[in-house]
């Protein structure tokens, strides 16, 4: 491994583009304290890493942070792309990088595992998948799932059950033989070639290739029944009917008989949700999901890398892969997964077509997911504020105000309206402060309060910007309503030192409630904060700006925007229109004669006529 000292602020971009070697391989950013946090592959060394040596400015939100941080450069060479991608998986697995999008890791899923070495394998469930020559099917969405499966597939094959790998001897086969749902192997002499034949039926069955399968016990059947071994051909006849069921509950989304996997990604309030679809022989066989937290990257970035993390520990890749995002690396990406698979694997992003359609039908999937899951979190965020706060009732809607001024002058308020920890923009307002005059955050706070408590449709918890003094006059103005409908108080400042947490005050409580950093409920009370900081100090400066761009001549009949910009371009000011003579003023384009003199008496007298 090579190692470089980098500096985002003071790199000397000769000396590493001397140092960086041309070919493919994976570079490491690491911080000051030798911590790896970000891991990429590049097919070309020198190219990649220099790329991030730009102003910050023009680099994006995620990589500018990432290059913040960094200090350190570590690189491997490797023999082929199709190696870097592999280290890049494997280093990303093992050290989980601060800036990397990371898959959530398989072993927390369940999987089926068939032991294919073994002469007379059985269906297990696990939860890590291993190169050990066994066949892995999954991983499944959760424990309940999985047994669900196990449970359909012991109903209607007759894999072996007992756990010992070797055979058990017994005088008397159990139970699961008497209920038809193993062969017997315990007592019965059984071919390996009869039992591999019921191997096969399974690994189809869970491939989602259920027609194959169809087609292939109708052979069976038909062979039974022509040797007379009516049973067995009954029996056969079962499973068909049984498999036939299962299809009958499955749906056809592709009219093109072929194995797909269709993967949509969406994006709410910083959380990527991907869904992956499985059509095998053109139906839906079933789904997968991963969640993702942003941190600052884009949709193309998450579905590299789940490209990248995905198929590289998947064990059956179907032929085709469709994607809703594009892909910076696709044509490398596609050489590396055909290589996983060992046959030609399409991946495209669809423009139009049925393939707009499947993909569209995965984003739908992944759009409703995030929202369930949204609703989840809110609900039980707006439990704990209830709870922390002491209300009593749950507050789901929640207002955050605030005002901004310059000592004093052109005073405003904001509120924002927040109803199950999402932004409601319908309930934002604006106020302009009529009331108080100067510097008075109290008197301003007050007023606001009032004025808002006025309306209708009041929410259930007003969040304060600031500190006891200013919950203690939002209270005292919210008292003087004596109403059963007056919202709840709670106020949020910022901590007295440097990376000390925000404080969060309630009416009738000394001291600040004592919240974790990373305490949920606090992290959407500064989100509330900084949306009504937002918005007052956007109002002020829009009020600022219209007095700013305001002038004397726009009380004159006759000048409108055009010859106002017209006479600001020729002189430069006002004052220099109110010192200019008649013949000054009548060489500017649109200014006649008359017109001139208005602007003449307007600055002498103040009025015109």
């Amino acid at each position: 491994m090579n190692s470089n000292p980098i500096s985002q602020h003071d790199v000397d971009p000769d000396a590493l583009r001397s140092s960086l070697p041309e070919g493919p391989g994976v570079y490491l950013f690491k911080d000051p304290s030798g911590r790896i946090i970000y891991i990429g592959k590049a097919k070309n060394l020198k190219k990649r890493v220099l790329s991030y040596f730009r102003p910050l400015s023009e680099l994006p939100y995620k990589t500018g942070m990432m290059m913040n941080h960094a200090k350190g450069l570590d690189y491997i060479l490797t023999a082929t792309e199709t190696e870097a991608f592999i280290l890049e998986s494997n280093l990303i697995k093992k050290h989980l990088p601060r800036y990397n999008i990371v898959l959530r890791d398989d072993k927390q899923y369940p999987c089926l595992r068939l032991d294919v070495q073994n002469p007379y394998p059985r269906l297990g469930i696990v939860r890590r998948i291993k190169k050990d020559g066994a066949r892995y099917f999954g991983p499944f969405s959760s424990a309940r799932d999985v047994r669900k499966t196990l449970k359909l597939i012991d109903s209607i094959f007759q894999l072996r059950k007992c756990k010992t790998p070797a055979l058990p001897k017994r005088s008397r086969p159990c139970l699961n033989y008497q209920l038809n749902r193993c062969l017997g192997l315990c007592t019965r002499d059984v071919p390996v070639a009869d039992y591999r034949e019921a191997v096969n039926q399974v690994r189809l069955f869970l491939e989602g290739r259920n027609r194959e399968l169809i087609r292939e016990l109708q052979k069976k059947m038909e062979k039974a029944s022509t040797a007379l071994q009516f049973e067995e051909a009954a029996r056969i006849r079962d499973r068909i009917k049984a498999v036939e069921h299962i299809i009958e509950g499955q749906h056809v989304v592709s009219h093109k008989l072929e194995d797909q996997d269709i993967i949509g990604i969406e994006e709410l309030d910083g959380v990527f949700q991907i869904v992956i679809l499985f059509v095998r022989k053109g139906y839906l066989t079933g789904s997968r999901d991963y969640e993702f937290k942003g941190k600052g990257g884009t949709p193309s970035e998450v579905m590299e890398a789940f490209l990248k993390q995905y198929y590289h520990r998947e064990t059956f890749i179907p032929s085709h892969i469709l994607i809703s995002e594009p892909v910076e690396d696709l044509p490398s990406i596609k050489e590396w997964v055909s290589g996983l698979a060992k046959r030609r694997v399409s991946i495209d992003c669809p423009q139009r077509g049925e393939k707009v359609r499947l993909v569209k039908m995965a984003k739908a999937n992944a759009l409703n997911l995030l929202e369930t899951r949204a609703e989840s979190r809110a609900q039980d965020l707006m439990a704990l504020a209830g709870t922390l706060l002491k209300l009593d009732k749950t507050p789901r809607s929640i207002e955050g105000m605030d005002i901004s001024n310059i000592q004093g002058e052109m005073a405003v308020g904001s509120v924002v309206s927040f109803v199950d920890g999402l932004p409601n923009k319908a309930g934002y307002r604006n106020y302009k402060i009529r009331e108080v005059e100067g510097i008075d955050d109290y008197g301003m706070m007050s007023e606001l309060v009032t004025r808002r408590l006025k309306s209708e449709n009041l929410p259930d918890l007003v969040l304060i910007d600031g500190g006891k003094g200013h919950l203690a006059v939002a209270k005292k103005a919210a008292d003087s309503f004596q109403s059963p409908e007056t919202p709840a108080l709670a106020a949020i400042a910022k901590g007295n030192e440097p990376g000390e947490a925000d404080r969060v005050y309630i009416p009738g409580r000394k001291n600040p409630l004592t919240l974790r950093p990373d305490n949920p409920l606090l992290h959407l009370f500064m989100r509330i904060r900084d949306e009504a900081h937002r918005r007052a100090v956007t109002y002020h400066r829009k009020l600022r700006g219209k007095r700013l761009t305001t002038s004397e001549l726009d009380l004159i009949p006759g000048i409108g925007p055009k010859k106002k910009r017209l006479l600001l371009l020729q002189f430069g000011h006002t004052e220099a229109i109110r010192r200019a003579t008649h013949d000054d003023l009548i060489k500017v384009q649109g200014i006649s004669p008359s017109l001139a003199r208005d602007i003449r008496q307007f600055f002498r007298d103040g009025v015109i006529g």
